[in-house]
């Protein structure tokens, strides 16, 4: 088997067949002598006179070693699987649905909770923040069946096997209704139009393998059981306007609270980095927390003509996917970059409580929204806020806290403060805003004033930097909304490197962004595989 490179032109992307004979021939090979042949990775390259689409192939001929095709593990069905081999799951995003698919794929019953509603009826809660401001603790952006990155473009960039098989991820996501196109492109996305029915499709596999889902079950408590075994107590809230169901298919009806449990020898925490009630629950225990850097900054929206020229080099042609960006420098010792960097996308609410200003991004599958917009954020560590230090491990999260309820009071809405971005370098409030994709709207506001100075002094700096890297990055014509503060959980729940346990809770596996060990949705899924075998592994 041998692997190589083969260059098209990106405008005409060539057929299966032309690109195998041209890997053939790079290869010293016939079209007739491949045997067997594998598309790699695709990637994106405008730096030339001409913008291509460079493809790395794997082919073999008779003789060789065969490019071999991967096959993911089957899922077995669990229904009459003993208690010993269940497994609590709080959370249904990334981690927690690929720790339940790895769980059957290992015989293990995974029984999920979770807090939000199904990928479906969280459209509607999410419509209704973004129009009437109302926030649904449990239902939003951020909370809810897939997790944050259900809509915030379905991000799948990580290419790295540092986790483990990325295949593992993907292929699963192809086996429930992504383009296989996400198997080969270096900077893979499914978009937030087609993640919720994928979704649908992972949970019902899960409950037709004999798996339980349950939605509108909060995780209020852990209490260590008799054999060993974890009692996981969850409130149930079922409400008349809620249109979702359980693994039993039976919705709510009329509005009410109980208490229910769910018992196992083992409980994945898979809650998200936004799950501030778990920090608040462990660190009221007296359970190992420990603050975590995450980082802070807005979100920077352009017209998405102008990142296609400048990314494009004014070779933009309009088959040609919308150009994106990634963009990083050290300004005073400390980084400050892009993040959920969103071609053609919008900018969207993610507050998870009343009276927080949070803003995130997200794009369909077409990325064909007028906007671009990402996250430019700082790195921000405990020993940048020693006023705070006097919360202990929650540290961090109440400075990210009290950031989201200034923006928030400085509008008195969800409605963003917004600053164009040279009024903001030069520290002036900026008379009129450009249009935003931002549908609650935006007010005029000195953000240079409302981050905190270090954070401000450096996005300042570091907006001139980039202007250098992207000439016309810095525009009048660019907005800057604030604040973008969920890039990562500000705290972590310390486990053990090597049974993935926490530190002194055991048969507790801390997972996922929430618990500070992932970023992104591949990274995620794959620390869920990771906890789901250590797991199987163990019993």
């Amino acid at each position: 088997m041998r692997e190589v490179e083969v260059v098209f032109n990106a405008v005409k992307p060539p057929r299966e067949e032309e690109l195998v004979s041209a890997a053939a021939r790079k290869a010293g090979l016939t079209l007739k002598q491949v045997t067997s042949h594998q598309i790699v990775k695709r990637s994106l390259d405008a730096r030339g006179s001409s913008v291509q689409y460079r493809y790395r192939v794997q082919v073999a001929s008779k003789g060789e070693e065969q490019v071999q095709k991967y096959e993911l593990a089957p899922y077995q069905n669990v229904s009459d699987a003993p208690q010993e081999k269940h497994v609590v799951i709080v959370g249904a995003g990334p981690a927690g649905l690929f720790a339940a698919l790895s769980l059957l794929q290992n015989g293990f019953k995974p029984v999920i909770v979770e807090r939000g509603k199904d990928v479906h009826a969280r459209k509607f809660d999410m419509a209704k923040l973004s129009k009437e401001g109302v926030v649904d603790p449990n239902s939003n952006y951020c909370f809810g069946e897939g997790g944050a990155g259900t809509f915030s473009d379905g991000k799948l960039y990580t290419r790295s096997n540092k986790r483990g098989d990325i295949r593992k991820v993907l292929h699963q996501f192809v086996q429930f209704g992504a383009d296989s196109s996400i198997l080969i492109e270096s900077h893979a996305h499914i978009g937030s139009d087609k993640l919720p029915r994928i979704i649908e499709a992972m949970r019902n596999c899960i409950i037709e393998q004999g798996g339980e889902v349950h939605f509108n079950t909060r995780a209020v408590d852990f209490v260590r059981g008799e054999k060993e075994n974890w009692s996981v107590i969850c409130e149930r809230i079922a409400s008349a306007e809620s249109e979702t169901s359980d693994s039993r298919g039976d919705a709510g009806a009329g509005s009410s609270k109980e208490m229910i449990s769910f018992d196992a020898p083992n409980v994945i925490l898979a809650t998200g980095h936004s799950a501030r009630d778990i920090y608040e629950l462990f660190n009221k225990k007296g359970w190992e927390i420990e603050a975590k850097g995450f980082a802070l900054g807005v979100r920077a929206e352009h017209p998405q003509q102008l990142i296609n020229n400048i990314q494009y080099r004014g070779k933009y042609h309009p088959s040609l996917p919308a150009a994106e960006y990634s963009l990083v420098c050290q300004v005073d010792g400390r980084g400050v970059f892009s993040f959920c960097m969103c071609p053609g996308g919008i900018l969207v609410p993610s507050a998870t409580g009343p009276g927080e200003g949070v803003l995130n991004g997200m794009s369909n599958s077409m990325r064909n929204s007028k906007w671009a917009n990402a996250g430019i954020v700082v790195s921000v560590n405990t020993e940048d806020v020693p006023e705070y230090a006097q919360h202990g491990p929650l540290q961090l999260l109440r400075f990210q806290q009290d950031v989201e309820r200034k923006m928030f009071e400085h509008t008195g809405s969800i409605k963003a403060p917004a600053q164009r971005m040279n009024d903001f370098v030069k520290g002036k409030l900026s008379a009129d805003l450009p249009k935003s994709s931002y549908v609650p709207g935006t007010v005029s506001a000195p953000l240079h004033e409302l981050l905190p100075p270090f954070v401000a002094d450096r996005l300042r700096k570091a907006f001139l930097e980039f202007n250098k890297k992207m000439h016309g990055y810095y525009t009048s014509d660019a907005l800057l909304l604030g604040v973008e503060s969920r890039t990562s959980s500000p705290v972590r729940i310390p486990r053990d490197a090597d049974t993935m346990q926490h530190l002194s809770l055991k048969g507790i596996y801390p997972c996922g962004e929430g618990a500070g060990y992932s970023g992104g949705i591949v990274s995620s899924a794959l620390d869920g595989i990771n906890v789901a075998e250590k797991i199987a592994a163990s019993v």
